[in-house]
């Protein structure tokens, strides 16, 4: 009899050949099958020596070909593509089985699919992965949702493949329903967020400074020995030190400035909006993308005037830039944060957000090592109301804030755009006001449509009848 595979993975594209590698290459007898064999006998083909792979044709030779209680792997596009192969091997499975979709699926639709399959007893795991093509064949992160009893038998297995970090793994169980792949879509606004910084820090050096990509690369590649340590600012210094080929230019020179998204961050303001949750760094970021790509309306440049940016900065300049790219870097995570607490507490997942930075530490886009202070923020007090209340992580913001402005008032001076920075400074800014301007527009929305208002000197709902004399005030107290 053929040996049964432990795990199995349907859907060969990039992350689903390379996550059946990463199996393979860790021990585990690996069912794989596609939709079209040729991409199944293609990994066979080229990397078959790499472990114990059960390469399947048809859906039922491949659930047929997985041990009890079959674990499954699904990467294919999220959407009705995920959608249709659900429909395709759910009637293949039995109770007690185990599905694990592993592609950037929405929450709503995970909750739906959890609780559809939950009916027929099959454990469904929308599980976020992140790292890229890199990461899921050398160690991603992996953050599971899903039933506590599905993770006992798959948890261990996603922990021996994920990335390590002082022995700990990148990967642990996150909650029920769509929290996975909620935590995912938040992971994905931050890394939006954290790259439109990047670039923001970028445009200044180059165009407040004059400094040339090159130089700027090892400006990055300093930093990434400091405190803003992490992959992101890894890569910016490659690709800022990166020469075309074709006309010796930079190549940061020759791409088109249209930075494209697949959704996610847009999910994460969505999202956010709905919680009520102020994600201004992420959305700034997502919208900082969307301009990007609006042809016709950055058309406006031909008329529109503004100061000169051109140079004229000393080198200390970038030392001010590092102190803003810093401290908004951290604003950018306490919002993503929050809104992974706020809904944690809508949805009744008791998601552990120091567990969440311990696994965003490795494997992961954003990974970073201040994501360890982070994680010890959140273990000595689960309650944080923000990361920005933390005493270390507020006394570096309150010494980086000088700069921070002076970064910001320059920029702004020569009319160079940085819609991260700003908004994170404001968003600071905010934070520490003990009044803010919101008590006149509750009374502005009191006047046009009686929303009524609260007092700061009694009890009670009011509201101001400004129609009559004298302006009299009614209390009730519903």
């Amino acid at each position: 009899m053929a040996q049964k595979a432990v795990i199995g993975v349907t859907g060969l594209g990039v992350m689903g050949r390379n996550l059946a590698r990463n199996f393979a290459r860790h021990g585990y007898t690996v069912a794989v099958h596609n939709r079209t064999y040729g991409k199944t006998k293609a990994l066979i083909e080229e990397f078959g020596h790499e472990g114990a792979f059960v390469p399947e044709e048809s859906p039922e030779a491949f659930v047929a070909a997985l041990e009890r209680p079959r674990k499954m792997v699904i990467m294919v596009k999220a959407g009705q593509s995920t959608d249709a192969v659900i429909d395709e091997f759910a009637p293949l499975l039995e109770p007690g089985d185990i599905l694990i979709d592993g592609g950037n699926a929405h929450y709503a639709d995970t909750e739906r699919r959890e609780k559809a399959l939950r009916e027929r007893g099959i454990h469904f795991v929308g599980s976020g992965i992140s790292g890229g093509e890199q990461g899921a064949l050398e160690g991603p992160s992996i953050m599971p949702g899903g039933s506590r009893e599905s993770y006992a038998s798959l948890g261990p297995i996603l922990e021996d493949i994920s990335a390590k970090v002082d022995g700990a793994p990148c990967c642990t169980y996150v909650g029920p329903g769509g929290a996975g792949h909620f935590v995912k879509m938040v992971h994905n606004g931050i890394e939006y967020s954290d790259m439109q910084l990047i670039a923001e820090a970028y445009d200044l050096l180059r165009k407040g400074a004059g400094m040339t990509p090159a130089e700027i690369a090892e400006v990055f590649r300093t930093w990434n020995q400091g405190r803003l340590g992490s992959y992101l600012i890894e890569i910016t210094a490659e690709v800022l030190a990166h020469t075309d080929a074709a006309t010796g230019k930079p190549f940061v020179d020759i791409v088109l400035d249209r930075a494209e998204q697949k959704g996610t961050g847009r999910w994460t303001v969505q999202a956010a909006l709905d919680l009520g949750v102020p994600v201004t760094g992420i959305a700034q970021a997502v919208f900082a993308r969307s301009l990007s790509g609006h042809a016709d309306t950055r058309e406006a440049a031909r008329v529109l005037t503004g100061p000169s940016a051109d140079g004229g900065l000393d080198s200390s300049f970038a030392d001010k830039v590092e102190q803003a790219l810093y401290a908004s870097k951290v604003v950018a995570y306490a919002q993503g944060f929050n809104q992974i607490q706020a809904g944690s507490a809508e949805y009744g997942w008791d998601i552990d957000l120091g567990a969440m930075a311990t696994i965003w530490r490795g494997g992961c886009i954003i990974r970073a090592g201040f994501l360890d202070r982070i994680r010890g923020a959140y273990e000595t007090d689960r309650g944080l109301p923000t990361l920005l209340t933390d005493a270390n992580f507020a006394a570096e913001l309150g010494d980086a804030q000088d700069a921070w402005r002076e970064v910001v008032v320059e920029a702004t001076r020569r009319g160079i755009p940085v819609p991260g920075f700003s908004s994170a400074l404001s968003y600071y800014d905010a934070l520490r006001a003990e009044r803010l301007p919101a008590a006149l527009i509750q009374g502005q929305r009191d006047f046009f449509g009686a929303h009524t208002y609260l007092r700061t000197d009694r009890e009670g709902v009011h509201h101001t009848h400004w129609e009559l004399p004298g302006r009299p005030e009614t209390r009730t107290d519903a």
